[in-house]
């Protein structure tokens, strides 16, 4: 007979076989703990009464007020992929850098990074920069492999960039603030842009014929009439960003926020039926399939939210969590070690779930180990944010390539490509790009500040010197009010505020 020590383990491993049955996972994690859950009554593990509480958590998770900003931002994400904003932005920005060795790469890259922050979304933003770019890229030469992995691989930087759902998620399952978890992704995000330029311009000079440069008689515009359609696109973009993470403190250097992310999320699906109106893009037909693509996201994501918390109910009533704790507390290499075994794992899950399905499963396990371990949480939750984006790169259950697979098909169908793009090539394309996302997580584990640094500062108050400065100002005012010079209530008032003083100047200082 089996013991309950030893039960948390085989509902681990049954887990991870229902994961790989390819049943729908919200269904599955269902079915998995009421099993289990029936079979740890049977054994009086725990009385029926534990499993009672199971539709009050369900409520509970589904009144969570955060998470009406994912179909907020989802709505946002739907109507900009349609407006005609990429197409704008990639025109304008391929002639812009047209000219250099390697110009529609930077300009893919860039404009996925904008996108990202205004669309949230890797399917469209995928879709969109392939219909647009891949025919250009193959007319000019572009290496086949290049075009594909830079292709997909800026459609997933949406994935880090704020205002991402996976963001939102994330802080939701660790308790912490959206605004603060925005904030701490801006330095992978930004240093993300910066490595996949960077290995674009080494591309450019080890193999130039790979990336060639846009031959003068193609590029339509120039001077004023490029700097203006380039910045048509850029402005409004940046202006909708600015509301929705400034709104909520998600911007580096904003210390409060005036409103929640629902609030943010709804501002920002405003502002995108504006920018579909300025771009003469706003009809019934697009709204309507922007509403269908949003009740579809939000639908799977309470699903799987309700599916994970029947699971967890059960794992955490056979003392899963604290077998979890043990196994990983264990580890060498302290936190490092633990980091560094966390993101292998996530690494390798994401060959198999989806972003979504890895945070309301594997993030309540793993959340509360990283928070006793005095690991930040917030850091932890980027990280794994980096880690995941990598789900839709792997070869061969990337999401981000099967996009890239169905539309270059549909595109050599119309003729708009001379060729037909090998699956070989696009898997194989992709592969630098993973290796580049990894990079970035080992320089999120070992350089934490890249996360750390752009989040507000927590005052650290030296509790001897406070105690000194309390100790010495007692001494004064006990004396003040001795001699009657100054009533014994306002001179301990004054010496509450001198102590306030210098411990605030202290912690603007460090």
């Amino acid at each position: 007979m089996i013991a309950m020590e030893n039960f948390a383990p085989v509902m681990f491993a049954g887990l991870v076989v229902v994961m790989l049955i390819g049943f729908p996972v919200a269904f599955s994690l269902a079915a998995l703990g009421l099993g289990c859950g029936i079979f740890a009554i049977s054994q009086g593990w725990f009385p029926p009464e534990f499993m009672a509480a199971l539709p009050q958590n369900v409520f509970g998770i589904l009144s969570n007020d955060l998470l009406l900003a994912i179909p907020f931002f989802t709505m946002m994400g739907a109507l900009l992929e349609k407006c005609g904003l990429a197409e704008d932005m990639l025109d304008s920005m391929g002639q812009l850098f047209g000219p250099v060795r390697g110009g529609l790469g930077y300009s893919v890259i860039i404009v996925g990074f904008i996108l990202g922050a205004i669309t949230g979304t890797v399917a469209g933003q995928v879709i969109a920069m392939a219909m647009i770019s891949l025919p250009v890229m193959m007319r000019y030469g572009y290496n086949m492999r290049y075009a594909t992995g830079v292709l997909a691989a800026s459609g997933t930087i949406t994935q880090v960039v704020p205002p991402s759902l996976v963001l939102v998620v994330l802080a939701d399952q660790l308790g912490k603030s959206v605004g603060d978890m925005y904030k701490g992704a801006w330095g992978p995000a930004i240093l993300q842009v910066l490595i996949f330029a960077l290995y674009t311009f080494v591309l450019s000079r080890v193999k130039p014929h790979h990336v060639p440069g846009v031959p003068k008689e193609a590029r339509t515009l120039q001077g004023w009439a490029l700097w203006k359609k380039c910045l048509r696109g850029i402005i409004p973009s940046a202006i909708l960003i600015f509301a929705v993470l400034g709104s909520m403190g998600g911007l580096p250097g904003m210390k409060s926020a005036i409103a929640t992310p629902t609030e943010a999320g709804a501002m920002g699906a405003v502002g995108a039926f504006i920018l579909a109106a300025l771009h003469g893009r706003l009809s019934w037909p697009l709204v309507r399939e922007a509403m269908a693509g949003t009740a579809r996201i939000t639908a799977m994501v309470v699903f799987i939210l309700i599916g994970s918390r029947v699971f967890s109910l059960v794992f955490q009533g056979v003392d899963g969590g604290i077998w979890i704790e043990h196994l990983l507390t264990s580890l060498p290499g302290g936190q490092v070690g633990f980091l560094i075994v966390v993101n292998i794992f996530i690494f390798f899950l994401a060959f198999f779930l989806d972003f979504f399905e890895i945070a309301f499963i594997i993030l309540p396990l793993l959340g509360p180990v990283a928070d006793k371990m005095g690991i930040d949480l917030v850091w932890f939750g980027v990280m794994l944010c980096v880690n995941m984006q990598t789900s839709f790169m792997h070869p061969p259950f990337g999401f981000a390539l099967f996009y890239l697979r169905g539309i270059s098909d549909s595109l050599f169908k119309t003729g708009t490509i001379p060729k037909k793009v090998e699956s070989r090539d696009i898997y194989m394309g992709a592969i630098p790009w993973v290796f580049m996302q990894l990079i970035l997580v080992a320089v999120v584990i070992f350089v934490p500040e890249t996360v750390t640094a752009f989040l507000d500062k927590e005052a650290v108050v030296d509790m001897d010197k406070a105690s000194e400065l309390l100790q010495g100002m007692g001494n004064e005012s006990a004396a003040s009010a001795a001699d009657g010079s100054t009533p014994a209530s306002t001179a301990a008032d004054d010496a509450m505020d001198a102590v306030r003083r210098t411990i605030e100047q202290d912690a603007a200082k460090k």
